[in-house]
């Protein structure tokens, strides 16, 4: 079916028109969806955990899916491609969408994970996923009209795109960074706690990221690591986004700039040092012979004001009318349980992976519960689960994608240190905030009582919080006691410690925020399905460590409450300082509702019809395009009629688009006509 869409100018404004959407249901025992998108997760958990790489593959793989889903849509609008597909005879519209979404996510996925850890495991895995569905892997033509030739063609057209995205994708280097960053701080031995240059020399700026160097070094999935670390994707603020354009940046090249953090020796340098006292506080909590316990429930935590950890929990479940009850568990096993648990997933999945397990999760609960129907925001027609997934897939990940791209962005901008790197610092010149029972000095008379065994350090500064891995972590607890703060440890792995990319602003907590402002607005509430969620880690499960001492059950009420304690969870393992972590959340709620708002526009091919815009003084008007349809600016000095073509014909590309429009005449009206392919 073959469409115009025509949106009209006049001197700064554009006039539109909405379209809208209905849909079929269908039902649905298993979605083609489903299992792709647990290939993908498989395939994360036994890579290397590069939450940049690991977000655009799913992301482009929810394309391929949608894509090829919307070939055989008259009103859904491709991301990537859009030539309209004929239902070959002897097939259902179900069978033709199977086929091609199943070889569009094969060669998507295939194409990513050649090079990849693992890869024989990986690719042996989708080889057996495609047969399994019925299909030939030898089908590779990407002409004609079979399902399978249009499933390719788009996987074609997303690898392409993938070539130009300015990820630098490569077969062979990865993916280059083309930032030429060098970090401004020598590497910290963690075996001589100094640089190779000795104290201070190396340690040029404590405002600045400080690289780790290990004798050993794993990722937290057991993947060999650089023994000194490189900065995982410093250019990534640089590729192209879902929905985010050129204008959107800022004149720093950030999009949703959270301006500067706290600084040492500058502005905020109290707030520095209460940050690195707090992590230390974080610490000192996941003692397990320590009798204080935190109650989980719903009831007493989470209901957050934004970027905050002030809330008092929710009164009542909204789907039953009654109280949630008491979970009262040792703080120390709550806070290690939540620090491993949000660390990269349960898993192992990366933050984009674990929100996309949760995402699995609620839609198997709604289906599951009889009360509930697959209706996106709770309105309109019941979907089939394909159909539902597909839409989920393609907004929440979208989300996350941008998250990383935004957030990485400020990473690389601010650079912002770690608190191994500011604590021990800060211990070591002495700047480190004195607290009785925390944070002390090791004097004469301590050195005689509990600093007895830091007797050489009279003068240091001492820490009582989580002292490291424990000789035996599968038997022993490192509880907490007195260690120099120069020696201070996150509650983490020892062959691992801390994330090798800069602190600020939090991924977990963008991350987090993103995935649960797109679920929200696509379930239709911020609770979970019956107004719970729970995940139960047993007693000895975890880890770093022996623990926890009991089952700990997690609780959420709502996805906010979830991704709050996402972020949350790393200052429990000393990954970041609250600055990190709730201008985190703040910039994932705008990415988060962005994304979905844009997403909704290809469901119903609102994509097409172009929003209110202001041209600038010069007369430049920017668009959104979609790739394959031709765009063209037509003018007119009255509604009537647009005899004159106002710019060159655009046949889109990208997603953006710009031409420049005469301001000299002030009667004068412009229409922009969009041709299909």
């Amino acid at each position: 079916m073959r469409r115009d869409n025509f949106g009209l100018v006049r001197k700064r404004t554009i006039i539109f028109l909405l379209s809208s959407l209905g849909f079929l249901s269908f039902a649905r025992a298993q979605s083609v969806a489903r299992q792709w998108n647990e290939e993908a997760l498989a395939a994360i958990r036994i890579d290397f955990p590069a939450p940049t790489i690991h977000s655009r593959n799913l992301f482009h793989l929810s394309v391929a899916m949608w894509d090829a889903w919307a070939a055989y849509d008259d009103k859904a609008i491709g991301y990537l491609h859009n030539d309209r597909a004929i239902i070959p005879d002897g097939y259902t519209v179900e069978m033709a969408r199977h086929e091609a979404i199943s070889y569009a996510a094969y060669r998507v996925l295939k194409y990513r994970y050649t090079f990849s850890t693992n890869s024989s495991i990986t690719l042996a895995a989708l080889d057996l996923r495609l047969s399994n569905l019925g299909y030939d892997k030898a089908e590779t033509s990407t002409t004609g009209t079979s399902p399978s030739a249009i499933g390719n063609k788009i996987a074609a057209a997303i690898i392409s795109h993938g070539k130009e995205d300015g990820a630098n994708e490569s077969t062979l280097a990865g993916y280059r960074d083309d930032t030429n960053y060098i970090p401004v701080n020598s590497p910290l031995i963690l075996e001589t706690n100094d640089t190779a240059s000795f104290f201070p020399n190396g340690w040029s700026d404590l405002n600045r990221w400080q690289p780790l160097a290990f004798s050993v070094a794993f990722t937290q999935n057991g993947q060999i690591a650089s023994k000194i670390q490189r900065f995982v994707s410093p250019h990534w603020g640089s590729v192209k986004a879902f929905g985010l354009f050129s204008s959107d940046r800022n004149s720093d090249g950030l999009y949703f700039d959270p301006g500067a953090p706290p600084k040492l020796g500058g502005s905020g340098d109290l707030d520095y040092k209460n940050n690195a006292v707090e992590v230390l506080e974080y610490s000192a909590l996941l003692d397990p012979s320590n009798s204080a316990t935190i109650n989980l429930s719903p009831s007493a935590r989470g209901n957050n004001p934004l970027g905050t950890n002030d809330g008092t929990g929710h009164p009542v479940n909204p789907e039953t009318g009654l109280p949630y009850p008491s979970n009262e568990v040792l703080h120390a096993d709550f806070g290690r349980c939540a620090a491993e648990f949000w660390a990269d997933g349960p898993e192992s999945e990366t933050p984009p992976g674990h929100w996309n397990v949760l995402a699995n999760e609620v839609t198997d609960m709604i289906i599951a519960n009889p009360s509930l129907d697959l209706k996106i925001a709770r309105k309109g027609p019941v979907l089939e689960t394909l159909e539902w997934e597909l839409k989920l897939y393609f907004a929440l990940n979208s989300a996350l994608h941008n998250t990383a791209v935004a957030i990485w962005g400020v990473k690389e901008h601010y650079d912002y240190v770690r608190p191994i790197s500011a604590i021990r610092y800060l211990a070591r010149i002495g700047k480190l905030p004195l607290i009785p029972g925390l944070i002390e000095k090791i004097t004469s008379s301590t050195a005689q009582t509990y600093h007895s065994h830091l007797s050489f350090y009279i003068g240091s500064i001492a820490v009582n919080c989580w002292p490291g891995e424990p000789d035996d972590p599968e038997t022993e607890a490192g509880g907490r006691e007195w260690i120099l703060g120069q020696d201070w440890l996150p509650y983490q792995r020892e062959f691992f410690v801390t994330p090798a990319f800069a602190g600020y602003v939090s991924g977990h907590s963008g991350f987090s925020r993103a995935a649960a402002e797109v679920m929200t607005l696509f379930t239709g509430s911020s609770f979970f399905p019956g107004g719970l969620f729970s995940h139960t880690i047993p007693a000895g499960y975890l880890k770093f460590e022996a623990g926890p001492t009991e089952d700990v059950t997690l609780q959420w009420a709502t996805y906010y409450d979830a991704a709050d304690e996402a972020g949350e969870s790393r200052i429990y393992g000393g990954i970041h300082v609250s600055p990190d972590d709730g201008p985190g959340r703040v910039m994932g709620q705008k990415i988060g509702q962005a994304a979905y708002k844009h997403a909704k526009k290809y469901w119903n091919g609102d994509i097409l019809n172009q929003p209110l815009i202001v041209l600038n003084n010069d007369g430049i008007f920017w668009f959104q395009t979609v790739p394959g349809y031709q765009y063209k600016v037509e003018s007119g000095t009255d509604l009537l009629s647009f005899p004159t073509t106002a710019a060159d014909s655009i046949l889109a590309t990208g997603h953006e688009a710009s031409v420049t429009l005469p301001l000299s005449e002030p009667n004068r009206f412009f229409r922009l006509k969009i041709t299909p392919p």
